[in-house]
C-alpha cells in the first residue's frame, strides 16, 4: 500500500514538469531551431512569443553558419539598424533559402558576413531616404541571383 503511494507521487512529480517552467532548456531548444520554425515557435504562447523576440536568438541564428564569430563592433550596427530579427529577414534568409538546394553543410566566410551586413545597411538606408529597392539607383540588385 504505502509503496503505491510513493509511485503516484513520483507519477505526479513527473507530470508536473512543464518546459515553460525552465527557461534556460527552452532558450537552448529555440537556439537550435531555424527561422521559420522560430516564427512558428512564437505562436504556441506569449511566453514563447517574448522569448522568440530576443535578440540574442537572431543573433545566434544569423551567424550559425559563419566561420569565424564576427568582431564586437557589428552588433551595435546591426542592433542600429533594426536587430537580428531584420538582419535574418532580409539578408540571411534570402541567401540560406537560396543554396538550400546545395548538398553540402554551409559555411559562410568573412567575406560573405560582410557582405551580407553592407546589404543590410544599403537596405536600411535606401528605405530610410525613401528611395527603396525599386529605384533605379538601388544596390539591392546585388541580392539577385547571377547567371555566368
Amino acid at each position: 500500500m504505502r509503496q503505491m503511494k510513493v509511485e503516484e507521487k513520483e507519477k505526479e512529480k513527473k507530470a508536473k514538469f512543464q518546459m515553460n517552467d525552465h527557461i534556460d532548456i527552452l532558450i537552448e531548444v529555440l537556439k537550435r531551431l531555424d527561422g521559420p520554425s522560430l516564427g512558428v515557435a512564437a505562436c504556441v504562447c506569449r511566453l514563447w512569443c517574448t522569448l522568440t523576440r530576443s535578440d540574442s536568438l537572431w543573433e545566434h541564428l544569423c551567424f550559425r553558419h559563419v566561420s569565424s564569430p564576427p568582431p564586437s563592433s557589428v552588433r551595435p550596427v546591426v542592433v542600429a539598424l533594426g536587430g537580428y530579427k531584420r538582419l535574418y529577414m532580409v539578408c540571411v534568409r534570402p541567401v540560406l533559402s537560396r543554396l538550400r538546394n546545395s548538398d553540402s553543410e554551409l559555411v559562410w566566410t568573412r567575406d560573405e558576413v560582410q557582405l551580407s551586413l553592407s546589404l543590410f545597411c544599403v537596405d536600411y538606408y535606401e528605405r530610410r531616404l525613401g528611395g527603396g529597392a525599386t529605384s533605379a539607383s538601388s544596390l539591392m540588385f546585388l541580392c539577385n541571383p547571377v547567371n555566368v
